[in-house]
């Protein structure tokens, strides 16, 4: 995740060797894309996707991570369809801990998604994406964690032959070893790849 940082020191995690560079916020993603665009990288976006952004952004993402609602997703399906997309790579986010003030399909939502999903025919649905709760400590965070993995596990059954399901995005900075342990395929890193940056700096 580089939403902490500015172009040039985004430019030197690139150089570093990172090449898959997260952003919460469509506008900051359309920004660093552009600055650093003769540079190999992939752009995920992390956080919550307004429909009225999606024309600009999806040419520039290698994966949605917050398919939060049908909605968006059938506007993502349909923006894709006219900008000649031939298929958007997304998870489907899901608000594994309730919380009111979080985006996302609630745990016993996403099994009725099936019929509908298949009828987004420029969308490659590729697993799911969840964020512990804000309130907990890092065994709760292993709990919700644990969550995404079982339902994840159900679906691979029951959606067979369907969606592949390979990719479960889980796990920041503060609790991604939590997440690893359950099975997470993707961590979102921000604030601890820069620790102590401004030291080295001085």
């Amino acid at each position: 995740m580089t939403k902490y940082v500015d172009v040039a020191t985004t430019r030197l995690l690139v150089d570093a060797g990172c090449r898959d560079l997260g952003e919460s916020r469509p506008q900051q993603l359309w920004d660093k894309a552009a600055e650093l665009s003769a540079l190999e990288t992939s752009w995920h976006l992390i956080g919550h996707m307004q429909r009225n952004k999606l024309r600009r952004t999806l040419p520039l993402v290698h994966l949605l991570h917050s398919g939060d609602s049908l909605r968006l997703l059938q506007e993502a399906n349909a923006e894709a369809g006219r900008a000649g997309i031939v298929r958007v790579p997304v998870l489907l986010e899901v608000n594994v801990s309730g919380d009111a003030t979080k985006h996302g399909f609630g745990l016993e939502e996403v099994p009725r998604l099936a019929d509908q999903l298949a009828t987004l025919s420029y969308l490659d649905v590729r697993g799911l994406m969840c964020m512990a709760g804000l309130e907990g400590n890092k065994d709760d965070a292993r709990r919700d964690f644990a969550k995404l993995r079982l339902l994840s596990e159900r679906l691979r059954g029951e959606w067979a032959g369907r969606f592949a399901l390979n990719e479960l995005s889980m796990g920041m900075s503060g609790d991604f070893e939590a997440a690893i342990a359950e099975g997470s395929t993707m961590v979102r890193i921000g604030s601890a790849l820069f620790e102590g940056l401004d030291e080295t700096a001085g």
